[in-house]
């Protein structure tokens, strides 16, 4: 499976943290929350909504983007990102997958 980490860049301030800040995404909810966790991440600022299953990422600061590819994330741009979630969602629904 393969974690990906697009090139978004979007500056904000969330929570006490203002940076610039991307997507992560995973083939699978369980491989990107392993990641995320190996990353310091909390599981609670999974980014998630019903009806959307196939967008669930984390949010992630400028400041971790070399730890995350040092991990392995895939880097892709915002692009590359938003097609392969358009055929996630164009895709049948699949059982024990999370996506």
């Amino acid at each position: 499976m393969t974690v990906y980490l697009d090139d978004w860049r979007q500056p904000a301030h969330l929570g006490p943290v203002d940076d610039r800040w991307s997507h992560l995404v995973a083939d699978s909810d369980e491989e990107l929350h392993a990641f995320a966790e190996r990353l310091g991440m909390r599981r609670q600022w999974f980014q998630h909504r019903p009806g959307r299953p196939h967008h669930g990422h984390y949010d992630l600061p400028e400041r971790a983007r070399a730890d995350a590819v040092a991990l392995g994330a895939v880097e892709i741009t915002w692009r590359e990102m938003g097609r392969m979630l358009r055929a996630r969602r164009a895709a049948p629904a699949t059982t024990g997958g999370g996506r």
